[in-house]
């Protein structure tokens, strides 16, 4: 079973469900990964998910990746990837996959720039992240374009537009 436990930052209030939206954001990106069944374990698999401010994701990424800048997403993976798939159970029958958090002014600004909604974009980056989670980076070029690949999938199934693609007006 797949729990998203949420926290969502005053900015972030609004009509747009984003417990919906990050529930099906991660079950889109651990389909369309090697990882899907993860979720149909006898063990409940979480992912949390913070929606907070440029302040503190400016802070995690000083201290966990010595940028002082915000940026759109952070994940910090639980789980070494090399473990995934041998994953069975744990004493308490609960496996936190790991964390994920988005900027909101970051990612208001790049949806803006980008002309897409801003639920979309965020879907985009917590698909982004959950990839992060599994394993998945975009350090080397082919790395990229696998996982770039990957978000286009799950991407489609939340019928998002491929971001990837150069939209000519």
């Amino acid at each position: 079973m797949l729990q998203i436990e949420l926290n969502t930052g005053p900015e972030w209030q609004s009509e747009i469900d984003w417990q919906k939206r990050a529930e099906e954001a991660v079950n889109a990106a651990l389909r369309v990964s090697p990882y899907g069944g993860l979720a149909d374990r006898h063990f409940t698999l979480e992912v949390s998910i913070k929606l907070s401010d440029n302040d503190e994701v400016q802070q995690l990424n000083e201290a966990y990746r010595g940028k002082d800048k915000p940026t759109n997403v952070l994940s910090f993976p639980m789980v070494p990837h090399d473990l995934l798939g041998s994953l069975s159970n744990s004493d308490d029958g609960e496996i936190l996959l790991g964390d994920i958090i988005l900027a909101y002014d970051v990612c208001r600004d790049e949806a803006q720039e980008k002309s897409i909604p801003m639920q979309d974009h965020a879907s985009h980056l917590l698909v982004h992240g959950v990839l992060h989670l599994l394993g998945y980076d975009h350090e080397q070029e082919a790395d990229a374009l696998v996982m770039e690949a990957l978000e286009v999938k799950a991407l489609e199934k939340l019928a998002i537009a491929n971001p990837y693609v150069e939209q000519h007006i």
